[in-house]
């Protein structure tokens, strides 16, 4: 499987998630994303996004100033 990386630092809402979501809809399912972002906002944004395209969130870490999302595709 195929792993994407999605540098997102510096970025802030609605921006993380957006491109987050044109990133999911270039993969095929199966396929997985890593998103690194550090606006807080996307904490709730992205998995919100999720819930919407029904992609899976398969881990998320909250480090100081960094949020990074392990996504996959479906």
């Amino acid at each position: 499987m195929s792993e994407t990386r999605l540098d997102l630092r510096g970025l802030k809402c609605p921006l993380p998630a957006l491109k987050t979501k044109k990133a999911l809809s270039r993969l095929r399912a199966g396929e997985a994303l890593v998103v690194e972002c550090t606006d807080p906002l996307a904490g709730i944004d992205i998995p919100n996004l999720l819930r919407e395209t029904g992609d899976a969130l398969v881990d998320s870490r909250n480090s100081p100033g960094l949020l990074v999302f392990h996504i996959r595709k479906k």
